[in-house]
């Protein structure tokens, strides 16, 4: 599918969208520039250790943030899904996406909207709940508009009828860091 212009050039240029996902509306912006992401911060007055995932419509979207992975690990096996994969970082992948971690949490959705907003954007986005840390997340694009206004482009879509945010795992250990 061919990128959508207006939305590659606003996320290039350091735009930042809320769109729909599985569970809620995310935040999401170009993972590689780092004044979006620290609006993004900002915004939900979240601290950047905590790091971010990213969402993807394939794995290829998220090889550059991604070190070499194991033999033997199949992560065909959990996507598309509602499953995130905390993965070995590359080297190249910046700080302000892997937070104090040496992995990057990653996710290939299988929620409609935002496989077509990746697709779209022709890029793996930031994902992060569209809400202010430590308050309930918004489930529709009218609760995006009013709180974040015109400082976010709010995209159409419905949210998906999971009720809780994505499980994140290691599978190179089994640790379920959330269910």
């Amino acid at each position: 599918m061919p990128r959508d212009l207006s939305l590659y050039r606003h996320l290039r240029t350091g735009g930042i969208i809320a769109y729909a996902t599985e569970s809620c509306f995310g935040l999401g912006c170009d993972p590689m520039n780092r004044r979006a992401v620290q609006r993004i911060l900002r915004l939900k007055g979240r601290p950047q250790a905590k790091g971010l995932i990213l969402i993807a419509t394939d794995l290829a979207q998220l090889q550059p943030y991604l070190a070499p992975l194991p033999a033997g690990l199949d992560v065909a096996a959990y996507w598309p899904g509602p499953t995130t994969l905390l993965l070995p970082a590359s080297r190249r992948c910046p700080r302000w996406l892997t937070g104090k971690h040496q992995t990057i949490a990653v996710r290939v959705t299988a929620h409609p909207d935002a496989r077509q907003t990746c697709q779209l954007a022709a890029m793996a986005l930031v994902s992060t709940s569209a809400n202010r840390s430590g308050q309930r997340p918004l489930r529709s694009a009218a609760a995006c508009h009013a709180l974040f206004g015109d400082t976010v482009l709010v995209l159409p879509g419905r949210t998906g009828t999971r009720r809780r945010p994505s499980t994140v795992l290691n599978p190179l250990s089994g640790r379920v860091v959330r269910q």
